[in-house]
Order: structure tokens, then sequence, then C-alpha cells
């Protein structure tokens, strides 16, 4: 047997070893002509989708397609790569030397073959899973927010759009009105039975009509713009939404029953919990790594004069000046501010339910209020149609009337958009028509 063999071959089995496990790599470019979808076909939805989309259509379509999420999304993957990479042990530590004989009384070359593992790492190998899987499980928990974020987004932004058509229509009737009065005026004006004096009022009403009927048309094309692409659809394609938003009614006895399980059903409360947990883990494995470092395994040897030897090999460090308190005291600092933050984030999420039902209440109220103001006025303007048929009543007196039922009636619609927001709002801070979240347990290994 040649003298460099032994070595030889210790050398082509290491290579084996550590190229035979090696990834490979592939370039994946990027798409630079990456859009939204030109139509509504093209979005992917499991259900077939109504005619006239309604605001809990919107946010399943968002939730499919938001270019937002699916961003999201991927950190998931990386969350999986992080916990697989912490439940591996570090590799052996395989060592080797050689020495050729330069003189002396040596007949052979010298060489020593060793393999060494670090027992420190399976001290806190069960801990480290656990923080890893725990850090997992509050990535799925975060992006599930996300997902009830947006959904909560999009169903705002529906009832936005269809509470501006309505509002659209009523300052097309206001301004037909006002067109209507200047026309009479000038008629007036010609036949000598008005003057200037009266005239210039009405364009100046017909003028501001006519500027609030611009600036509501402006904003509700940029509010169907910006609909559009929340669901992953091209600005410039447009959408059928349904004429009524069709939200249930808020019940609060039921939402204040479901504020208790709160943090067992909402996303970014479990996501703080398992950060939490993640943590507690973490913590755990600084301790556990007061364990000094310590190497252990076999090692032969041969020296010069061809003598063999092999025996159990050790390496320890002496815990002198760092036992690891400085990342003790770091995690414990962490964890307390963990601590902190999911009982300020717990409070807060209460006490903004509380708001919002409360300001739902005050809101529901004005809103009677006004629809029974509205309800007086719209017999009075009925009459006032039939006798300015009849020419018992003046144009100026119907439109002045006919103009206050529309401010009113813009007054009750905003009230009633507000309500929607209201009720789109409670809904997702207590999980209604959102996906399903839960905690799970300190053993369990699915997300949530």
């Amino acid at each position: 047997m040649p003298a460099n063999f032994l070595p030889r071959t210790i050398a082509v089995a290491l290579a084996a070893i550590v190229l035979g496990g090696c990834a490979t790599y592939a370039p994946h470019a990027l798409d630079p002509s990456a859009a939204g979808a030109t139509s509504l076909e093209a979005l992917r939805h499991d259900a077939p989708l109504p005619e006239r989309l309604t605001p809990d259509a919107i946010a399943r379509l968002a939730l499919d397609n938001n270019p937002d999420l699916v961003a999201a999304r991927a950190q998931r993957g990386v969350a999986r790569a992080r916990q697989h990479d912490a439940g591996l042990l570090p590799n052996p530590v395989l060592g080797a030397s050689y020495a050729e004989v330069l003189g002396g009384t040596g007949t052979t070359p010298a060489w020593t073959a060793s393999l060494g593992q670090d027992l420190k790492a399976l001290v806190t190998l069960s801990a480290r899973r656990d923080a890893a899987r725990a850090a997992a499980q509050s990535v799925d928990a975060a992006v599930l927010w996300q997902e009830w974020q947006t959904m909560q987004k999009a169903r705002l932004a529906a009832v936005d759009v269809i509470v501006g058509e309505r509002e659209l229509a009523l300052l097309r009737d206001d301004a037909a009105l006002w067109t209507q009065r200047v026309v009479a005026d000038r008629r007036a004006l010609d036949a000598g039975d008005a003057t200037l004096a009266t005239l210039a009022p009405d364009i100046a009403a017909l003028a501001d009509a006519r500027k609030r009927l611009d600036d509501a048309g402006r904003a509700q094309a940029a509010r169907r713009r910006d609909l559009a692409v929340l669901v992953g659809l091209a600005p410039s394609v447009p959408l059928a939404l349904a004429g009524d938003a069709h939200l249930p009614p808020i019940d609060a006895a039921s939402v204040r029953a479901r504020l208790a399980d709160l943090p067992n059903r909402r996303p970014d409360l479990i996501a703080l919990q398992l950060g939490y947990r993640a943590q507690e883990a973490t913590l755990r494995a600084a301790v556990l790594a007061q364990f000094p470092a310590l190497t252990l395994g076999p090692a032969y040897a041969r020296d010069t004069g061809g003598v063999r030897s092999a025996g159990p090999q050790i390496a320890m460090d002496l815990p002198v000046f760092d036992r690891n308190q400085g990342a003790v005291a770091e995690e414990r600092a962490t964890r307390e501010r963990l601590r902190a933050e999911f009982e300020a984030r717990l409070v807060a999420a209460r006490a903004e339910v509380e708001s919002l039902l409360a300001g739902h209440a005050d809101a529901q109220r004005q809103v009677d209020t006004q629809r029974a103001l509205l309800a007086q006025i719209e017999p009075a303007v009925q009459r006032a149609g039939a006798a300015l048929a009849t020419g018992d009543l003046d144009a100026r007196s119907y439109v002045d009337l006919a103009s206050a039922r529309n401010a009113k009636r813009q007054d009750v619609l905003v009230l009633e958009r507000l309500l929607d927001e209201q009720r789109v709002a409670i809904g997702a801070l207590v999980g209604d028509g959102m996906p399903r979240a839960g905690m799970p347990s300190s053993s369990q290994r699915e997300t949530p």
C-alpha cells in the first residue's frame, strides 16, 4: 500500500460527503412586464362571481389576488427554512494531518485522523427547535392578520364606491334642479319678470352644484381605481358593484361577549403570543448555553516510527470569564418587552372595539333622527312638485324645497356610510367573515 494512500482516501471521502449534499444554483429573473389582471375573469376565485359584486365578494377577491398578500405569504417559506435550519445539529468535525520524514530516525510518514462532535449543540437543540417552531407559527399568524386587514380594506373600499355612486346620483339631481332654476330665471328675465339680481344667486348656486358634482366624480373615479388595484386588477378595469352594501347590523352584546376570547382568535394577538413563546424558548436556550462548549470524538494516529495509537479526544472551553451572562440578560429583557407589548396591544384592541361600538350607537341614533326629518320633507317635496305642475307654486320655491331635501339626503348618506364603515371595522376586529384563526398549543406543530 503506498504511504500516502490513506490520506488520499480520507480526502476523497471528505470531498464526496461535502459535495454530495450541496444545493445547486439556477438563476430566476424578475419579470419587468408584471401588471394587474386586465379582466375580472383573469382573477383567482373559488366560487362563481355574482353579476354585481358585494363588499364580501370584493373582500374574497382581495384575499386571493391582492399583490401585497402574495408577497407577504412568501415570508412563510423563509420562516420554514429557518425552522428547518434550527433543528439541525452542527456537522461533525473531521481532522487529519500528514507529515513526511525530512530527517532523523523516522522511517515512515506520520499522520493523524480525528472525528469530533459538539455536544453543547445537543443540550440546546430542543429549546432552539421550540423557538423556531413558535417563530414560524408567529409569522403565519402575522400574515393571517395582514389578510384580515386587506379584506377589511377591500370591504371599506367597496362600501365607499357603493355610497359614492349614491352620492353622485344626489349631486346630479341637485345640479339638474339648479339648471332648471337658472333656465326658468333666464326666461323670466327675457320676459321682463325678473332682474339680474334674481338671476345671479341662482347662477352661483348652479356653479357650486356643478363643482361639487365634478369633485365627487373625480373622487369616485379615484376610489374605483384604488379598488381595482386592491383586488389585483389594472386600474382601468371597471367593477360592477351592488347598489347597496347589505351589511348586517351590529349586535353589541354578541360583540362584547366575544371580547373575552379575543386573544385566541385575533391573528395579531396570536402572533404576539407566539413571538413571546419563541422568546421563552430562546431564553431557555441561552440559559442552557451556559453549558461549556464540549467536543468529543475518536482519534487515530501513527508516528514516524510506525507506532499506531487510538483513543478518545475531548476539548472543552473553561467558563472563567464568559458564562453567557450577557446573552441571558438580553433575552430576559426581550421577553419582558414582548410581554408588555402583548398586554398593551390587548388593552388597545378591546378599547378600540368598545370605542367603535359606542360610536356606532351614536351614529345609529343620529341617522334615525335624520331619516325621521327626511321622512317629513319627502311628502312636502312631492306636494310641491304637484303644485308646480298645476301652476300653484313657482319654480323658485320648488327648487329651494327640493334642494333642501337633497341636502338632507346627503346628511343621511354620510351617516349611513359611517355606520357601514364602523360595521366593517368591528367585524374585522372580532373576526366576522374572516379566515379562521386559533392559538396553537405549545406541542402543536401545525400553524394557525
